[in-house]
């Protein structure tokens, strides 16, 4: 795969311990051969999986950061975006992808709010509509279906559903301006299989890729599922290759972790970097 060493920015959280967010894409973005700049949200303790953690909300320190990066002229050729601790980050970051605009720049939206059915504790209505707001400057977003629902208000809640319902969420989204869509796992009725439904604005298709659920659970994989997808778009991959191939890397990754016994930390990714180069 071709690397092509460029400028991208990482927004998202900072775990004090466990393999997630930041402490997850900076190692694959990097080993992909990119400068990899990082602006933390929010500075967490640990994985939230723990049950306890303490979490510092970095939004002034963004403020200053970004300020500092516009005297110093630096350009990004990607930004992608994660968790978000406040609505007034929403605003700080809608205003810096503005401002970096240009023929080219990649943004992508993961718009972390929920999993399994539910949004996470602390997450309510107020989130949701800054995310719907975020996710309206993206190129690529990519929502789990518990997150697609919420943001569409399309059968909140329902991780199956039919082919047809895929559709009017997906649609959903697209309404909501962003160009592209990758919504993650969802179970397709019809089969009862696991899917990814997507919409690629380039060929203007549509496309469902089935996958082998492992019934294993590590926080973590959607932020390396996106660090991958960004790292073959920005190699100039087409989106439905791209994710079939972060899918297949994800799923080898979960396959040789499967056996941790403490899952909570998330997938030691530093280990197996030689995988992305396949």
């Amino acid at each position: 795969m071709k690397h092509t060493g460029k400028n991208i920015l990482i927004i998202n959280d900072m775990p004090g311990y466990g393999k997630v967010a930041l402490a997850a894409m900076l190692p694959i973005l990097s080993q992909m051969g990119h400068s990899v700049y990082n602006l933390p949200t929010a500075l967490v303790s640990n994985t939230l999986d723990y049950g306890k953690f303490t979490i510092l909300d970095t939004t002034d320190y963004m403020v200053k950061s970004i300020g500092v990066w516009k005297e110093l002229g630096f350009q990004f050729d990607c930004i992608t975006t994660g968790f978000l601790a406040s609505a007034q980050q929403v605003d700080i970051i809608r205003e810096f992808i503005s401002s970096q605009r240009k023929e080219g720049l990649l943004v992508m939206t993961d718009p972390i709010m929920g999993d399994d059915g539910a949004l996470y504790n602390g997450v309510g209505e107020e989130t949701v509509e800054n995310m719907r707001r975020l996710v309206g400057v993206a190129d690529v977003i990519v929502p789990n279906i518990t997150e697609a629902t919420f943001l569409t208000k399309l059968y909140q809640g329902q991780e199956r559903l039919t082919r047809a319902q895929a559709r009017e969420v997906v649609d959903g989204l697209r309404e909501l301006g962003p160009r592209s869509v990758v919504v993650t796992s969802g179970v397709e009725e019809e089969t009862g299989s696991h899917a990814v439904w997507g919409y690629n604005h380039k060929t203007g298709e549509y496309f469902t890729i089935p996958y082998q659920f492992i019934p294993v659970h590590f926080p973590g994989t959607g932020d390396m599922f996106s660090a991958v997808l960004v790292g073959g778009l920005l190699a100039g991959e087409e989106l439905e290759p791209a994710v079939r191939r972060a899918m297949k890397i994800l799923e080898t990754l979960i396959v040789l972790e499967r056996d941790e016994i403490e899952k909570n930390k998330g997938i030691r990714i530093e280990k197996f970097l030689s995988l992305l180069n396949d």
